[in-house]
């Protein structure tokens, strides 16, 4: 899909709108990326969870430098060269305990404030998205092993435009794939990067900081909650507002 630069959306031009859509980033979001670990650790050892913390973070880094290389590859095969990287570095190169850790990494665990968040959005009339870069496949196994695949409308992967977040054009070609215009999208993202990514393209973003994590890029006004629970108090906010005002609207 060919995306030009006319195709990104000017943040200026704001929309005062209730949101229309809930869109939720997968992975640290939805899903503990460390959980496929927690479960392991007995076999992983001592070391278990500074490995994952590295691969969490190689993975991260290896697809943002694809990206800017020019040099795409799947979100899966870019997973498993963050995990051969992570377990090198501690000195493991045992093959039974690496596909242990990728079979248990396409069923992970989701956080517990997740199924209640995705619910009530439906309940509020919102349509409910997960937005990745994960391959669809990896998104649908995941969700249907949580147990989320009844209470998610639209999946969307950014494997077709071989790119990953945050690049401009992904979310553009989403906001067009969700029929929704950017000011319209309630988005969340545990990810400091991908909700400033959805700040700037215009999208309502928010930062699910689980971790209580510093303020990160400043140069975008990112709110941040706790978790799902707080985000979902937010939309819940916006659209009592919203029925107020269009209720003063038909007695006057």
């Amino acid at each position: 899909m060919p995306i030009h630069d006319h195709d990104i959306p000017d943040v200026q031009r704001v929309d005062t709108a209730p949101p229309a859509i809930a869109v939720f980033d997968a992975y640290g979001t939805l899903f503990d990326v460390h959980s496929a670990m927690a479960r392991l650790a007995g076999i992983v050892g001592p070391d278990a969870e500074r490995i994952s913390t590295l691969w969490r973070q190689r993975q991260l880094e290896y697809s943002w430098t694809r990206s800017l290389m020019g040099r795409y590859a799947d979100f899966w095969q870019v997973t498993e060269e963050a995990l051969d990287y992570a377990l090198a570095s501690f000195g493991r190169r045992d093959s039974v305990v690496r596909q242990a850790l990728l079979d248990a990494y396409r069923k992970l665990d989701a956080y517990p404030d997740v199924r209640e968040a995705l619910g009530a959005c439906r309940r509020l009339g919102l349509l409910v998205a997960v937005f990745s870069n994960a391959t669809t496949a990896m998104l649908n196994t995941a969700l249907t092993a949580a147990g989320l695949d009844d209470l998610v409308d639209i999946v969307y992967s950014v494997h077709a435009l071989e790119m990953f977040k945050p690049d401009a054009r992904a979310y553009a070609a989403a906001a067009k794939a969700f029929g929704a215009v950017p000011s319209s999208i309630a988005f969340h993202s545990s990810n400091g990067w991908d909700a400033a990514g959805a700040a700037s393209c215009g999208w309502r973003a928010l930062w699910i900081n689980r971790a209580g994590l510093p303020r990160e890029y400043p140069w975008m006004d990112v709110p941040a909650v706790s978790g799902l629970g707080q985000a979902l108090a937010r939309i819940e906010a916006s659209t009592a507002v919203d029925a107020i005002r269009n209720t003063g609207q038909k007695d006057a």
